[in-house]
């Protein structure tokens, strides 16, 4: 360092991964033209995978169609001297994971709620435009970001919102389909519950993840967080999620049901594009009249950073002087002002170099060592990595100096306390400072602070929140013990017309009414009320603490379908009739808590725990769980025509 790289300057290596190198360089041209971006150049191990470089490339090239203010750019794909590479824009700025640990620093305790909704409506828009894209002939290239994730969104020093790493997008165009080698995957807690399965993925994944960060960034909570990434995927997967009033009980009433809608695990139910969910944004800030700028991004950004800019802003100005040496160099290396050594060869002479470029490029390499490569850190901010080790991201280049200082700090392990949590019913969810943990009751938590309040709770299907305060003194395990009360909301429905004998379903189970007893208050419950020959009903309600909540429900007649008449044979011999079975399909969804089972519908086996999107006729199915210690257990479930049945097994 520093060579050219075809007509690239490459100035430092950023990092390398198991795929591929990045460089932080400029390219020259006439008139002054110089720009500064970021190379991605595949590894020579990785040129030999030909079904991957196919992918990986073709996917850029749509990228590279991508131009929208919220998406980083990428220039140029391509291949030289045999190595291919993408050429991609260099933001000045920094990704959310580096902004949150920022705020840490400072002592920022709460992200900014107009903040974090201007970062999520440029995410939005962004998406939306990719989403949206088509070939040159109309055709839809139905493209998929798969890894929505703080380290792939950026908030510009000028207050802008860029989402990178479009590169490893997917889109059902040619080659991009086939994406065989399996080495781009998105990270596992903002994964949506279709890709965490590995089923068909569409632009309603993207939006899921993009509810993730929503909730994050206005909880300040972690949404999916397992002590491995089997735990996270079994919180995605099978588990509840926690409504930001869970977490923060001052929490926008009117901004919940956004984020609620984009986490919703059926994508049927979820936003059906990042368009409706960014429409339904913006009428909450105009609602409630949020100060959402760009200029007032610009200055929070400014206000945290401010010393890491000014350190830029010197390596910028040495880079720069560093770029025109470099580029004098080639420019007289390609005039042939080459020297002749003794075997005959041509060779660069240094000293044919005017006294100012010997002096800064000599300078540079004796600074290097000392100075920890400031004339090098161009880009000290946030750098555009791509698809590095597996993941994507970014880096900050940071000074060696600094490094090596905390190094030599001894530092003094922290130590950590745990808690036995039991409850009466076990089985219950536990959730610590607002984190829905993987374990449920009876269970052993280690590794928590000492000294520090923590807020435990635990919530059931059918009870009462339960909830305790806990702070933990040395090592030893302290013990909590909490009875859940059966929920103390009382629903009546009052089902019209009358005469007929409506079926109840609440949360996805099935109840008796039309008087529902039992049901937990503050949480937003869904009911779904049929009945034959009328059209299904959904209402969504919440319930305050020992309330009678009434419920009006209207059902509407269904279309008459025509049925052809079948003939059954009478007598003594023939069958006996059969009850008739409701028309059309659905799918049925299994769980189980405390545990895992092997599913059996109906005596076919439908493999382990969590299980989705069964297709099965409508009606009844007969549904067994059986553990790994041979326990069964065996349920009856409803499975409506055109819709989704979920039931949990406790083990």
């Amino acid at each position: 360092m520093p060579s050219r790289f075809g007509k690239y300057t490459l100035i430092r290596k950023l990092a390398t991964g198991g795929m591929a190198e990045l460089f932080l360089a400029i390219q020259k041209s006439v008139a002054g033209f110089e720009k500064l971006l970021v190379i991605k150049r595949i590894l020579p191990s990785m040129n030999q995978d030909r079904a991957f470089i196919e992918m990986l490339l073709h996917e850029a090239r749509v990228a590279a169609t991508l131009s929208h203010p919220n998406i980083v750019q990428i220039f140029d794909v391509g291949q030289t001297d045999g190595q291919y590479f993408i050429a991609m824009e260099h933001v000045h700025g920094e990704d959310l994971r580096s902004i949150v640990r920022q705020m840490k620093k400072k002592a920022v305790l709460e992200f900014p709620l107009e903040h974090a909704l201007a970062i999520v409506l440029g995410m939005c828009a962004g998406l939306s435009y990719a989403h949206e894209k088509s070939e040159l002939d109309g055709s839809a290239l139905n493209i998929v970001h798969r890894d929505i994730s703080p380290q792939n969104v950026v908030v510009t020093f000028t207050g802008d919102v860029k989402i990178v790493d479009f590169g490893i997008a997917k889109s059902d165009s040619r080659v991009g389909e086939a994406t065989k080698s399996g080495k781009l995957k998105g990270k596992v807690p903002y994964m949506s519950p279709e890709q965490a399965r590995g089923e068909h993925i569409d632009a309603r994944s993207d939006v899921f993840s993009t509810g993730v960060m929503l909730f994050e960034l206005t909880t300040g909570k972690r949404l999916f967080k397992g002590q491995s990434e089997y735990e996270t995927l079994r919180l995605i997967c099978e588990r509840e999620y926690p409504r930001p009033s869970d977490v923060r009980s001052d929490y926008p009433m009117d901004l919940e049901p956004i984020v609620m809608k984009a986490l919703a695990k059926d994508v049927s139910q979820r936003y059906q594009s990042t368009r409706e969910m960014q429409a339904d944004i913006e009428a909450f800030v105009r609602r409630h009249q949020i100060a959402v700028s760009h200029i007032a991004l610009n200055q929070f950004m400014q206000s945290l950073f401010e010393d890491k800019l000014a350190a830029q802003k010197e390596a910028l100005l040495q880079g720069k002087q560093l770029a025109d040496i470099i580029e004098m160099q080639h420019a007289m290396t390609s005039a042939s002002e080459l020297d002749v050594d003794a075997s005959g060869q041509r060779v660069t002479s240094t000293n044919s170099m005017p006294a100012a470029a010997r002096t800064v490029t000599d300078v540079s390499a004796q600074a290097h060592g000392r100075r920890g490569g400031l004339v090098f850190g161009i880009a000290a901010g946030v750098i555009l990595l791509g698809a590095v080790g597996g993941g994507a991201g970014y880096m900050l280049v940071k000074k060696k100096g600094d490094d090596d200082t905390k190094a030599s700090v001894p530092v003094a392990a922290p130590v950590k306390g745990s808690i036995v949590v039991e409850s009466d019913p076990p089985g219950a969810s536990i959730w610590i400072n607002g984190d829905l943990r993987a374990e449920v009751t009876p269970a052993t938590i280690d590794k928590l602070p000492t000294g520090v309040a923590l807020d435990v709770k635990l919530t059931m299907d059918g009870f009462e929140h339960a909830k305790q305060d806990v702070k933990l003194e040395g090592s030893e395990a302290q013990k909590v013990r909490l009875e859940l009360k059966k929920g103390s909301v009382v629903v009546e429905v009052s089902v019209s017309p009358e005469g007929l004998s409506p079926v109840f379903t609440l949360d996805g189970k099935s109840v008796s009414g039309p008087r529902i007893e039992g049901v937990t208050s503050g949480v937003s419950h869904k009911l779904v009320v049929n009945a034959p020959g009328y059209v299904d009903q959904t209402v969504t309600f919440t319930g305050s603490a020992m309330e009678t909540k009434r419920l009006d429900v209207a059902l509407e007649k269904a279309p008459e379908k025509h049925v052809v008449p079948v003939v059954r044979p009478t007598g003594p011999s023939g069958p006996a009739p059969q009850p008739p079975q409701p028309a059309g399909s659905g799918k049925l969804n299994v769980g189980a808590s405390g545990g895992w089972c092997n599913v059996t519908v109906d005596g076919a086996p439908r493999g382990a725990t969590p299980v989705a999107g069964i297709e099965l006729s409508a009606g009844s199915h007969r549904v067994t769980c059986t553990t790994a210690e041979g326990k069964t257990q065996t349920a009856t479930v409803n499975v409506p025509a055109d819709g989704t049945a979920r039931y949990k097994f406790t083990l």
